[in-house]
């Protein structure tokens, strides 16, 4: 069976007193009040589920620009985590920011620009304060992973142009409408994305929910997907616990909505494509073999 990374969980610490809660906006997510898993609970649910590593995802609804909960993780537990953080990336010392926080065991970052109670807002985008921290990140290999919808197609694809050596993913394929089917006509502004090379997606439960929606069906849809970009380019992340679990559950769906491709093509999005995005979690998996 194919090994799995898990490239989109969270963790959520049930001591508010090390880690007070201070979510983008003001208005934290539903899902972290009622949900909380913390970094033992994802190690068991993990371990349940058949996951080698996890780039734990800061919960940006949960603790905004605050990353020490998911920097203690990945300290506690270096064998099996790596974090994507989200800072401030227009702040006048945000990649000094960046430069401490990858010492310490962080492998990309998140820009949140909306979702859950935060209204969608783009500007962060196109503010060219944060230029420095895109051209960082190309130069040393950190991707940039993006919660955005089709309508920031337009800046996601100038950003592509403007910092070539910068990989972007996209959280959950933007939310692309995919519901129509076959030739998957109302997706065509996603799949223009895929003429920039260094745009990447992420195939969560938002997607297999999508693609199992209207006239649209897994087997027409992932095959479309991966002629388009190519499945190394798509990566699976679960949404945990976002998305309620158990994560084994999560991950069983995944195969079997990814079950109508080459067995190549889906060890790539389970596991290949991660280990490109975060060669952190290649590394990992091979000291556990």
């Amino acid at each position: 069976m194919e090994r799995v990374h898990d490239i989109h969980p969270h963790i959520i610490s049930g001591d508010n007193d090390c880690y007070p809660r201070s979510p983008l906006g003001g208005k934290q997510s539903d899902w972290a009040k009622e949900h909380v898993v913390t970094w033992q609970d994802m190690i068991e649910a993990m371990d349940a589920a058949g996951i080698a590593c996890a780039a734990l995802v800061q919960s940006s609804t949960c603790y905004g620009y605050d990353y020490s909960y998911i920097l203690d993780a990945v300290a506690a537990r270096p064998d099996r985590f790596t974090a994507i953080a989200t800072i401030d990336v227009t702040a006048p010392d945000a990649v000094a920011t960046v430069e401490r926080l990858v010492a310490r065991g962080v492998s990309g970052l998140r820009i949140y620009t909306g979702g859950s109670k935060l209204a969608f807002s783009y500007d962060v985008l196109k503010d060219p304060a944060a230029a420095p921290v895109w051209e960082f990140c190309g130069a040393a290999g950190l991707p940039i992973c993006l919660q955005v919808r089709s309508p920031a197609f337009p800046i996601v694809a100038r950003l592509a142009a403007q910092f070539p050596k910068t990989r972007i993913a996209l959280d959950h394929l933007a939310r692309a409408d995919i519901t129509d089917g076959p030739p998957y006509a109302a997706a065509k502004t996603l799949f223009d994305l895929a003429d920039h090379g260094n745009i990447y997606l992420k195939a969560t439960p938002r997607t297999f929910d999508l693609a199992s929606s209207g006239a649209a069906t897994p087997e027409t849809f992932f095959p479309k997907l991966v002629s388009v970009f190519g499945a190394d380019r798509v990566a699976f992340g679960s949404n945990y616990p976002s998305i309620k679990g158990p994560l084994s559950d999560i991950v069983a769906r995944a195969r079997e909505c990814l079950s109508s491709l080459t067995s190549a093509d889906r060890a790539m999005i389970l596991s290949g494509t991660s280990e490109i995005l975060y060669p952190a979690l290649a590394a990992k998996s091979a000291v556990q073999s």
